[in-house]
């Protein structure tokens, strides 16, 4: 176990990182490897090799492994 612990958060093209954990139609995906593309877009790669379009208008929901050692401070 590395200390970290999974949120869930709000995310668009601008906002995802690698290693997000989206869950599609009841499967769950982690994000390997990411494009940018042409207006704003990313090209997600997963590590299932599948991709997906994620468009700057775009709002979806991940889970994203944070430290709780690392939060905001009071």
């Amino acid at each position: 176990m590395n200390g970290c612990v999974l949120v869930s958060i709000e995310i668009d093209a601008a906002t995802v990182r690698r290693g997000d954990q989206l869950t599609i139609d009841g499967q769950a995906f982690t994000i390997r490897d990411m494009t940018a593309l042409a207006r704003g877009a990313k090209r997600l790669e997963f590590t299932t090799g599948d991709t997906l379009t994620l468009r700057p208008g775009t709002v979806l929901w991940a889970a994203r492994q944070v430290s709780p050692r690392y939060g905001r401070r009071a």
